[in-house]
Parts: C-alpha cells; sequence; structure tokens
C-alpha cells in the first residue's frame, strides 16, 4: 500500500506529471520505494478515481496529453493518517542470505565472485547516497531537510551494513574461493 503514499507525498513536494514523477522515482524516492513508470501511471489513476489527487487546469493544451497532478485535501488526510498507522517490520527475504544457506549444504564453490559483485554493487551505490548528502545535505538547516536526510542516512547506514556484511562473509570462505 505504499506506492500510493510515495506518489501522494512526492505530488505535495512538487505538483507534477507523470514523466516528472518517474524521473524523481528514478533520483530519489525510487531507492527507497522502487516503482517502474507503468505502476506509476497505473496509481496516479486510481488517486484520481479515489479523489484523492486531481489533474491540474492547463493554459495551453498540453502536447502529448501530458496531465499534471497535485494533492487534494483528502489525499493529504489519507497520507497523515498513514503516517501514524502501526506497522511491523518487514521480515529480511534475500536470495543472496539465501544462497549462503544453501551453500553449507551443497559447497562454497564460485560463491566469492558473486558476494564480490554484491560488495562491488553496495560500494557504488553507497558512493552514489555520500555523493547526495554531500551535494543537497552539506546543512540541513529546516525540519524538513533534516528529515529527508534522514532517510537517505538509513540508505548509508544499510548500505555500510551490507559491505561490512559482504567482507566478514568473504572472509568466512576458503581461501581458493
Amino acid at each position: 500500500m505504499s506506492l500510493p503514499h510515495a506518489i501522494l507525498t512526492a505530488l505535495l513536494e512538487k505538483p507534477s506529471s507523470g514523466l516528472e514523477l518517474t524521473r524523481r522515482f528514478d533520483k530519489s524516492i525510487g531507492f527507497f520505494w522502487p516503482a517502474t513508470h507503468q505502476q506509476i501511471y497505473r496509481e496516479l489513476g486510481r488517486l484520481e478515481e479515489s479523489g484523492l489527487i486531481r489533474e491540474l487546469p492547463q493554459q495551453q493544451p498540453a502536447r502529448g496529453g501530458r496531465k499534471e497532478y497535485e494533492v487534494l485535501p483528502d489525499g493529504r488526510a489519507a497520507l497523515t493518517a498513514w503516517i501514524t498507522e502501526s506497522q511491523d517490520p518487514k521480515p529480511v527475504r534475500d536470495a543472496l542470505v539465501l544462497r549462503l544457506r544453501a551453500a553449507a549444504v551443497v559447497g562454497t564453490d564460485g560463491l566469492a565472485v558473486e558476494l564480490r559483485r554484491h560488495r562491488d554493487l553496495h560500494r557504488r551505490q553507497l558512493t552514489k547516497y555520500q555523493s547526495i548528502e554531500e551535494r543537497d545535505f552539506a546543512s540541513a538547516d529546516d525540519e524538513k531537510a533534516r528529515l529527508q536526510h534522514l532517510v537517505l542516512q538509513a540508505g548509508i547506514g544499510l548500505e555500510s551494513f551490507w559491505l561490512d556484511w559482504l567482507d566478514h562473509a568473504l572472509a568466512q570462505l576458503p581461501e581458493d574461493n
């Protein structure tokens, strides 16, 4: 149920077209709540049908039928209510962790290559997050910026955890892996 809330959040930050939203998801929100362009457009339709968002009136016809959306009061109320809902943490469901469990049974041949690949991917993502932090949060001086920075810090912490864990996992494998 969180995709509609991610979209409501993005639209409250800035009224946008579907295309603009997909670009914003690709650059920020999607790091923490990924969605395909198709999912975003489908959800925009549902939110509009539910009376939570509306298409902004256009002064002139938009090229290609481009619609820009804004959040209505009911959408803001739904997002506000969702923020305070109780929700348990999601259990970890990661194929790499399951692969290690399987390796305990069938052997570790070739596993180190995949662990190193994952380490490289997490290192790249951490570098990306740190660049965003440096660029956008050098001086987070208002509540909105501090809260957005906390989200980014969660990503930095998760990537740092994975790097440490992968280094530890690699150290546990036999030398010839």
